[in-house]
């Protein structure tokens, strides 16, 4: 059983997390039309230009059905293309388009907005490299487990 401080320190940052969510996902919602995830997959395709699908999976940490599905959105709304890795014609690629890099362009300012009045207010500086220290131990530590798009595909049973 954990300890009281354990179990206070994880409500404390799940709650957190989740109102802290909540806030950006209305924001990009009503600035650009796109969801939390959709927004992470367009900043890592912003800053990388294209990836795999594996590669995005793994950075967004998303389900490879609903990357699939989110790429989907995304594709249809102009926002990236897919297609086939000319290295691997196993793999496919998601690339941002000039319409994909202007809508993160207009969401970011409020992105930035909304996490600097609700996070950044809320802790000094030092308390931030501290927080950005503790935070970063803990997100390596998880990621030293196999990545999720390397885990084998569940059968459905019957």
């Amino acid at each position: 059983m954990p300890e009281p401080q354990q179990l206070e320190a994880y409500f404390a940052l799940t709650e957190a997390v989740s109102l802290l969510q909540h806030q950006v996902e209305q924001q990009l919602r009503a600035e650009g039309g796109i969801s939390t995830v959709q927004f992470q997959i367009l900043m890592a395709l912003n800053g990388a230009g294209q990836l795999t699908m594996t590669q995005l999976a793994d950075g967004v940490v998303y389900s490879r059905s609903g990357l699939t599905y989110q790429a989907g959105l995304l594709e249809k709304a102009g926002l990236v293309t897919r297609g086939p890795s000319p290295e691997d014609e196993r793999a496919t690629l998601v690339a941002i388009t000039p319409k994909g890099r202007d809508t993160v362009a207009k969401v970011l300012p409020g992105h930035i907005e909304v996490t600097r009045r609700l996070l950044y207010e809320a802790v000094p500086a030092a308390d931030l490299r501290r927080l950005r220290d503790i935070m970063s131990r803990v997100r390596d530590h998880i990621r030293e487990e196999p990545p999720r798009s390397a885990a084998p595909r569940r059968r459905r049973t019957s």
